[in-house]
């Protein structure tokens, strides 16, 4: 299996303290980036502001509902690009909206889980990630991107 950089873009502090806890457990997890609003992500994959030396995420995990711009805006953004466009990006967000969902997808998003209500449940939705992401599919590498 692929070990994965993955940029975590959240604002909640108790869902950045999880999350991060359940992604460094697993052997496939290279690092762990955090943004914790929108425009932080954008410049984070940019390498804009204080993120010029960022290393490229392999993998993008979004909540929708963030600061400065939203999961909406940084979709658009980032699928926007052609040297951003390649970067897988699933959505984990308390939204179960069909709304929210098909928006979503029709921005280019890669996937959209509505958040688990428990830690059993996230490190079960984390486990299954994991195995799709970087063991049955094959991501791009960063040299793949334009």
């Amino acid at each position: 299996m692929a070990q994965v950089h993955i940029l975590l873009v959240e604002d909640n502090e108790g869902d950045i303290l999880l999350m991060n806890e359940a992604l460094h457990k697993r052997p496939t997890v290279k690092k762990v980036s955090i943004a914790k609003n929108g425009q932080d992500a954008i410049d984070f994959v940019n390498k804009k502001k204080s993120f010029q030396t960022a290393e490229t995420p392999d993998l993008i995990i979004l909540d929708i509902n963030i600061p400065l711009k939203n999961g909406h805006e940084v979709l658009k953004a980032l699928k926007g690009r052609e040297d951003t466009k390649m970067i897988p990006i699933i959505i984990l967000t308390t939204s179960s909206s069909p709304d929210d969902v098909n928006k979503c997808y029709a921005e280019f998003a890669n996937l959209f889980i509505s958040k688990p209500e428990n830690i059993m449940d996230l490190e079960l939705a984390i486990d299954s990630l994991e195995n799709f992401w970087t063991g049955l599919i094959k991501l791009p590498t960063n040299s793949d991107y334009v």
